[in-house]
C-alpha cells in the first residue's frame, strides 16, 4: 500500500468534510488502519479543510505515536476502539454534519427505514449514549455498537461512519447526512412513510447479492438501530418525561379550576 496515496486521501476527505460544512473549525478527525495494524490519524488543534499530508500521524494499535510532527487526534482512542472491535474496518470518520448531529443531540434516530440507499450503503443507524469527548467515556460508548453498524450518532456530539477504506467511510457520513435531512423535511409534511418488512427484506436480498454487503446492524424488524443508552442515562431520561408528564397535568387542571 502506499502509505503518501493513504495520506493525500485522508487529506481529501478532510477538505470534502470542511466544506461541506461537517466540520468547524478544528473538528472532525480521520483515520486508516494500514495493513500492518498502523494507524494513520489527523492531528489535533488544525482545520481538516487546510491538512498537508506532512500533518498525519502515525500510531501504533495502542495510540503510541511511531512518526509524524503533530499530536493525534484527542479521540484516537474512539477510532482505535473500531479498529480493535471490527476486523472488516480499515477507516473511521468522525464529524458535525447539522442535520444528522441535530438527531444526535435530540438523542433520536430515524425509526422507519425510508430510503433504500440508506441500506444499501449504511444498513442502520445506531445511536451511543453521551460521553465526554477526548475521554475514555467515548470508546467506551461506542465499543459494543460498532460491533453491529457501521453509522453512529453521538449523543450531544456528532457522528461516526466507518469503512473499508477512508472514502467508504466518508460517503456513508454522507449518506447519513443527506438522509437526516430527508427525514427533517418529510416530517414537515407530516412524517416518513417507512417501507414494508417484504420491501426492506428484498433490499437486504441486493445489498448481498449485488453489493457484496453483510446485513450488519439491521435488527430485521424494519427500524434503524435503535437507542444504545445506559441504564443510568434511561433512567434520567424516563425521570424527565415523568416530570413533563406531572407538569402538563398539573397545569391542565389548573386550567379547568379556573374555568
Amino acid at each position: 500500500m502506499d502509505e503518501y496515496r493513504v495520506k493525500a486521501d485522508i487529506v481529501e476527505v478532510g477538505r470534502r468534510m470542511y466544506n461541506r460544512q461537517f466540520v468547524a473549525s478544528n473538528d472532525g478527525n480521520i483515520s486508516v488502519r494500514l495493513p500492518d495494524d498502523e494507524i494513520l490519524i489527523t492531528p489535533t488543534g488544525i482545520s481538516k479543510g487546510y491538512m498537508t499530508t506532512e500533518d498525519i500521524v502515525k500510531v501504533d494499535m495502542t495510540g503510541k505515536v511511531i512518526s509524524g510532527s503533530r499530536k493525534p487526534s484527542s479521540e484516537i482512542k474512539m477510532h482505535l476502539a473500531a479498529y480493535q472491535n471490527r476486523s472488516d474496518v480499515f477507516s473511521v470518520c468522525h464529524a458535525h454534519p447539522q442535520k444528522a448531529t441535530a438527531f444526535a443531540v435530540a438523542r433520536k434516530v430515524c425509526k422507519d427505514i425510508a430510503l433504500p440507499e440508506v441500506i444499501f450503503s449504511i444498513g442502520s443507524v445506531a445511536l451511543a449514549g453521551y460521553a465526554t469527548p477526548s475521554t475514555q467515556q467515548l470508546p467506551d460508548s461506542i465499543r459494543e455498537i460498532v460491533k453491529k453498524a457501521d453509522a453512529i450518532l453521538l449523543a450531544n456530539h456528532g457522528a461516526m461512519t466507518v469503512g473499508k477504506d477512508v472514502y467508504d467511510a466518508y460517503f456513508k457520513m454522507e449518506t447519513l447526512e443527506h438522509f437526516a435531512g430527508i427525514i427533517l423535511y418529510a416530517r414537515q409534511l407530516g412524517g416518513e412513510q417507512g417501507l414494508s418488512h417484504d420491501e426492506i427484506s428484498e433490499l437486504l436480498r441486493v445489498r448481498r447479492e449485488v453489493f457484496g454487503k453483510s446485513d450488519l446492524g439491521y435488527l430485521g424488524d424494519g427500524y434503524c438501530g435503535g437507542y444504545e443508552i445506559d441504564a443510568a442515562q434511561k433512567k434520567d431520561v424516563d425521570l424527565q418525561e415523568l416530570i413533563e408528564m406531572i407538569t402538563i397535568a398539573i397545569m391542565d387542571q389548573l386550567k379547568t379550576n379556573t374555568q
